[in-house]
């Protein structure tokens, strides 16, 4: 069956980096009905993170709270008795994003004996303390002797996921290392906790966070093995046996909204909750993924996702090195998904106009300046100033790795560069630089996956760079060589979550048949331009040779 048009509705709950967003939308066509959200209170305050350390963590609370405040409001918004029908919700959360948690399966920092420390709390995706400890997962994968479990994983284990976060606690020896039962994705608590669960070893597995950052594949029963987490650290085992061996694809029900949460949102019980999963894979369902696209998720950081047939039966999986992991059912059932991306995309420009604005924050230019609208001023005008130059004679090749490289190859390690600076290089001109920076990213991503045997043939974008950046669009499409397909939704993981809602409810039989019926239009299409790809594609190589300057001389 299909939603029927004004009867079904389901909601897609989108945690981000920031916020999080609610959408309710029909389930019939994707009509918007309400759309809400809501800024995490703590991390805005900068609480329990140290930038200088790489240390970013987030307190369940603050996931708890902005969760029924925005999905409040957006019933509210959608009125009516739009509430009485909805079908059902599911979650993406950012990741990896995990925590330690107690036996409940409740995150350590809802505890009053860790209720201020940073280590009981998410370690949000973009927190790089553990680069030690992704290198020496690394090394033992490669020398201990056994299965490398590292070899569905890009064959590169970074510090921004699960095992190597979960070691830098432990290695601590501090209090919640030691009180930890079991260690939780973002993205399964909350699913968890809509559905009531109150026991760790009830707790649903995600395949897509458990596949791309925990090393779980079924040619191995499930994670790797106690004698290779042993060598690492044997507490690691002993959390790792807390985890069970079965995963879920997000097609899959966790279960039903629990007493609790359906009276705080005012929900029936019988409302299906989702598999939840990471929001770049759901968010390639909400944008515009099928066979031979690259969905590019623009935002902070990047996420390309694709999607792939299954081998034939008795051949081996082609595996992609340099990548976020391959995994059957990351995206959808019967297919492999496929994960890359960039640790910094709109970070850089971020970076860029915090530098700029240091004067109006310190305030060196007077009572009267308004610093946050000095800054919000920022960007827009270098975009325009920055259209205006010519390429071919900037001169100015920066690094991306501003906070370290994700694909090709992950290096949380590396750091970001600026060549061919002059007395006569503007602001303009670094804007511009670093915009093509993260443009040759995408374009080493791109390169990559076609000499590993990924065909891409399409790329499709969505996200905030991708809808308010004409200037980052043309310059993306012009060095990668191809067309760039932009949804016209704001919210493309939200999106991207309802339909996946829509087809656990029964809706529709699967998220692509959800996607058909539910999907938002392209907005735009950015097309290459000849001239100027001509020129891009010398200046890529000056990109490169800097990048392989910086990664043997900077890094030493």
């Amino acid at each position: 069956m299909n939603g029927k048009k004004g009867q079904d509705y389901v909601i897609g709950i989108d945690f981000g980096s920031d916020s999080v967003r609610a959408l309710i939308v029909d389930a019939a066509d994707g009509e918007e009905r309400g759309a809400a959200v809501s800024a995490y209170r703590r991390w805005a305050r900068g609480d329990y993170c140290d930038p200088q350390a790489n240390r970013f963590r987030q307190h369940p609370l603050d996931y708890v709270e902005s969760l029924e405040e925005c999905v409040l409001a957006s019933l509210a918004q959608a009125g009516g008795e739009v509430a009485a029908r909805v079908r059902g919700i599911t979650i993406d959360t950012t990741g990896s994003t995990p925590c330690l948690a107690d036996e409940s399966g409740a995150p350590l920092a809802l505890s009053p004996a860790f209720s201020e420390d940073p280590d009981a709390m998410f370690m949000l995706w973009k927190d790089h303390t553990a680069i030690a400890q992704a290198e020496r997962i690394n090394t033992l994968a490669k020398t201990w002797g056994g299965v490398d479990y590292t070899m569905y994983e890009g064959g590169v284990y970074s510090s921004e996921w699960f095992w190597a976060k979960a070691l830098h606690i432990i290695e601590k020896r501090s209090a919640p290392g030691k009180a930890a039962a079991t260690i939780v994705e973002h993205c399964d608590w909350m699913t968890a906790l809509l559905t009531g669960v109150t026991k760790a070893a009830s707790i649903r597995r995600s395949r897509c966070a458990m596949g791309h950052k925990a090393m779980w594949h079924a040619s191995w029963g499930g994670y790797p093995s106690a004698a290779f987490l042993d060598r690492l650290d044997p507490r690691l085992s002993e959390l790792a046996a807390s985890l069970g061996t079965q995963t879920y694809t997000t097609e899959e029900a966790a279960g039903k909204l629990c007493p609790e949460w359906a009276k705080r949102l005012g929900l029936a019980t019988d409302v299906i909750v989702g598999m939840g999963a990471f929001d770049a894979h759901i968010g390639a369902v909400g944008g515009d993924i099928a066979p031979g696209t690259l969905l590019k998720i623009m935002g902070t950081s990047t996420c390309d996702i694709m999607i792939g047939p299954k081998p034939a039966a008795n051949r081996p999986e082609r595996l992609v090195a340099g990548i976020c992991g391959q995994v059957d059912g990351s995206v959808v059932g019967g297919m492999i998904g496929y994960e890359a991306g960039q640790s910094a995309f709109g970070d850089c420009f971020a970076w860029l106009r915090r530098i700029l604005a240091w004067p109006a924050r310190a305030g060196l230019l007077g009572a009267g300046i308004d610093a946050a609208a000095f800054e919000d001023r920022i960007l827009p005008a270098l975009e325009a100033e920055a259209a205006k130059i010519n390429p071919a004679q900037s001169g100015v090749v920066a690094l991306d790795w501003l906070n370290g490289r994700r694909t090709p190859d992950a290096d949380q390690a590396l750091t970001g560069a600026i060549a061919g600076l002059s007395l006569g290089t503007d602001a303009p001109s670094l804007y511009r630089a670093l915009i093509e920076a993260a443009a040759f990213g995408s374009r080493a991503i791109v390169e990559r996956m076609r000499a590993e045997g990924l065909p891409v043939e399409r790329v499709a974008a969505v996200g905030g760079v991708a809808r308010k950046s004409p200037l980052v669009m043309q310059i993306t499409a012009d060095i990668l060589g191809m067309d760039i397909a932009v949804s016209s939704s704001d919210q493309s993981c939200a999106l991207g979550a309802a339909m996946f809602a829509a087809s656990v409810a029964g809706l529709y039989p699967g998220a692509l048949e959800a996607q058909k019926a539910m999907g938002a239009p392209i907005e735009r299409v950015y097309r290459p331009d000849r001239e100027r790809r001509a020129t891009y594609d010398g200046i890529f190589e000056k990109y490169k040779a800097l990048g392989a300057f910086a990664e043997k001389e900077m890094m030493r």
